[in-house]
């Protein structure tokens, strides 16, 4: 639909400034040679136009430009050619874009030219350019300028609102689109703030363990500090094979043999020196 009315801008510009243009030229009073000249020209390069025939009709504007450099009815027409062979949406850097010589002359106009009615024209034209280059605020300009010059220019009029409208949609695109960044920035904050707060909770855990473990290993260490001597490895230290508890109860058996055997020896050398004294004292 837009697409629609953008050629529809387009298409009743031209013909609006075609049909003031063409009145202009046949109209002019003065009949100097310079003016009739001029005068040529203009004609011969409408009726080009007219043909669409812009490149031709180009030439003779340019060449009642030359006799008349001040006229602003050949910069008028001169623009309006090279817009029918330009292109508004083309790079304006590009030298080859007839488009950008034309809006440098419909620029002029709007501050140099003493007709009303002219300056309200390039106004107009101005904010066509500017529409098709997207430039909404500039169109709006454009065409609020226009009204002022012709309050009766109902083709300026519907542009301004249809440009307003592409000023509004714009707005609320730009809104959104900050709206949704703000958003995703939003959401990036909290994502790298729960991703800090999990690896510091981790970082917190992995702290409690390497305590946890610091308190065991002391407590094993202050346990086997704790131990007996004679311990080693958890086990209690052996002498030849045996418990110290073994160890005492054999040394405890071999004295209570030896005392036995103490005691028995003891018996019979008394038996002996018993038997000894008996044969001593025995008569034969």
């Amino acid at each position: 639909m837009m697409k629609m009315l953008d050629i529809k801008i387009w298409f009743l510009s031209l013909v609006v400034m075609l049909g003031t243009l063409s009145v202009s030229a046949s109209t002019a009073g003065d009949d100097t040679p310079t003016v009739k000249k001029e005068r040529n020209f203009i004609r011969k390069g409408n009726k080009l136009y007219n043909d669409k025939r812009y490149a031709e009709a180009e030439v003779e504007y340019r060449k009642a430009l030359q006799v008349a450099p001040q006229s602003s009815i050949a910069q008028f027409n001169l623009a309006t050619a090279l817009m029918r062979q330009g292109s508004a949406t083309a790079s304006q850097d590009s030298k080859d874009n007839p488009m950008n010589e034309a809006q440098a002359l419909l620029e002029n106009l709007v501050k140099t030219s003493p007709s009303r009615d002219l300056r309200g024209k390039a106004s107009y034209d101005l904010g066509n350019i500017a529409y098709a280059q997207q430039k909404w605020q500039e169109a709006i300009d454009c065409y609020k300028n226009a009204l002022r010059c012709n309050p009766n220019d109902d083709h300026a009029r519907e542009n301004l609102r249809l440009a307003q409208l592409k000023k509004q949609q714009q707005d609320k695109q730009n809104k959104d689109n900050k709206n949704n960044k703000n958003n995703q920035d939003k959401n990036k904050d909290q994502n790298q703030d729960q991703q800090d707060k999990n690896k510091d909770q981790k970082d917190q855990n992995k702290d409690q363990q390497d305590q946890d473990q610091n308190k065991q290993d002391k407590k094993n260490q202050d346990q086997q500090n704790q131990q007996p001597q004679n311990q080693q490895n958890g086990q209690p230290k052996q002498q030849n094979g045996m418990s110290q508890q073994n160890v005492e109860q054999v040394l405890k058996a071999m004295q209570d043999q030896e005392r036995a055997t103490q005691q028995r020896i003891n018996a019979r050398q008394a038996q002996q020196q018993r038997n000894e004294r008996a044969r001593t004292n025995r008569k034969w």
